[in-house]
């Protein structure tokens, strides 16, 4: 990447002559430069702008806003959505990437542009299993991952943390010293990081023993425990007694509307058919061992929040033996809140599924070996497994010295992330090993926190005057 000048206020670091990396015959520009420019950034993108926040004049309405995201969604789940967007400033934060990603465009940022997740709040790191059937931690939710400015990914998770300590009462200094730690941890990773061989920083990664061994609190340590004991227990199998049930001799899943409802046999021909297409997007190993199990059931299942209304499925697959199962999950696949900010119109991504597997497999150390795209008619989808020792930790669960250890894990693992793509070393000369970047984004985290707050007292005084309805059950 070259350091480019701009007539706008941002810094510009053009990609253009990267060949796209589709070349071994060109020599990488040397560490030490990269590092130094972004070092030079400083100087027209200052670490201490990223201190400030007001709402620019003429920013949008932010209900009008939300309204604005349902559109293509499922009508009859938009007041799901908005009920469970409702329940606290932090769940209105979780739904709202496309509010913030807005918001932030209009904020000071480096230029530097690695693949980022889009999303990266607390919530959406988690557990999961490693192809060799380890538990491991990291980020979990892709569905806005796009090329985008770091500063996206760390002020959103940065503001997260602060709001989430809100919501659980803690005090102002307590969401300031977790966002620091946040941040100070983002810092050191990525210029640890950027100073190893390229290939090494792919395979650096958190299982639950060094996950640990960071928790600084007793209390985080015991909540990973119980966390990832629930983790464990999230498999397939013990997935039988709880989503299916026997009909007519054969298994079949539990209807529980408005969150498992059952689609028309025309959608489940039309699902059918694009899971033997989604089958041709694996490894060839892969694809082979899913071709012994037939699909025995499909449902819709609602999940989330940000992702509620968008069509979700969940396929029941059977083996050769009645306890040998596999759930395989579709999710609609659109077009990143980031895209619009990165290219504008531009199509860009011919298969939001894909792009969402691809991000995925970029930003995660190990991935689900059975992730895969597909196309249902006119939505595109991404496919993984549904019930894979996935797990989270509970933020409403844990004391302030808790989350800031949890906030100091995401911190480090969000930087893992972006340096496996490209910019870590520019990165890393920007933030520097001194604690003025902390300092700002802290200042920033507080300031959008109120925002944040008044955003969702907004949407929540849509609700109760009738303009929006909600399903709070």
């Amino acid at each position: 990447m070259d350091a480019t000048p701009t007539i706008s206020s941002h810094v510009v670091l053009s990609s253009a002559g990267d060949e796209g990396f589709t070349t071994l015959r060109r020599p990488a520009r040397p560490r030490a430069e990269r590092y130094e420019i972004g070092r030079s950034l400083r100087e027209r993108s200052p670490r201490s702008d990223m201190a400030d926040w007001r709402p620019p004049p003429g920013r949008p309405d932010p209900v009008r806003q939300v309204v604005a995201s349902h559109e293509g969604r499922l009508p009859w789940l938009v007041p799901v959505r908005i009920g469970r967007m409702i329940a606290n400033p932090y769940a209105f934060l979780r739904g709202t990437a496309g509010l913030m990603a807005d918001d932030f465009a209009g904020l000071p940022h480096t230029g530097i542009t690695p693949v980022i997740c889009g999303d990266a709040h607390l919530g959406n790191f988690g557990f999961y299993a490693s192809p060799e059937r380890e538990l491991v931690f990291d980020l979990n939710d892709f569905d806005e991952a796009h090329p985008g400015p770091w500063e996206w990914d760390l002020r959103r998770l940065a503001v997260s943390v602060y709001v989430a300590g809100r919501v659980n009462g803690f005090r102002e200094g307590a969401c300031t010293d977790a966002v620091r730690h946040c941040v100070e941890e983002y810092r050191e990773q990525i210029i640890d990081l950027s100073s190893r061989p390229l290939l090494a920083r792919s395979f650096a990664q958190l299982d639950v023993e060094a996950m640990r061994s960071q928790a600084g609190k007793g209390s985080f340590r015991d909540e990973i425990e119980r966390a990832a004991r629930r983790a464990r227990r999230r498999t397939s199998d013990r997935a039988l007694p709880r989503f299916t049930e026997q009909r007519d001799g054969t298994r079949r899943l539990v209807e529980e509307p408005p969150v498992i409802t059952r689609p028309s046999d025309d959608d489940r021909e039309l699902l059918e058919q694009a899971l033997d297409g989604y089958l041709t997007t694996l490894k060839p190993h892969w694809a082979r061992i899913l071709g012994g199990y037939r699909i025995l059931d499909v449902a819709h299942k609602v999940v989330g929040v940000g992702s509620v209304g968008l069509r979700a499925y969940v396929a029941l697959c059977e083996g050769s033996d009645p306890d040998d199962v596999v759930f395989l999950q579709l999710k609609q696949a659109r077009r990143s809140v980031i895209a619009k900010h990165q290219h504008g119109d531009l199509a860009w991504h011919r298969h939001q599924g894909q792009r969402v597997v691809e991000y995925q497999q970029a930003l995660q150390t190990v991935s689900d070996p059975l992730l895969g795209w597909t196309t249902v008619g006119d939505h595109q989808f991404y496919v993984r497994q549904f019930r894979d020792m996935k797990g989270a930790i509970l933020v409403e669960d844990i004391n302030a010295g808790a989350l800031a250890d949890y906030a100091g894990i995401c911190g480090y693992l969000l930087a893992k992330s972006h340096a496996r793509t490209s910019g870590a070393s520019m990165i890393a000369g920007y933030v520097g090993s001194g604690d003025k970047l902390d300092d700002s984004v802290a200042k920033f985290a507080r300031l959008y926190a109120d925002q944040v707050e008044k955003d969702h007292a907004a949407l929540v005084a849509a609700v109760r005057t009738g303009v929006l309805a909600a399903e709070t059950a």
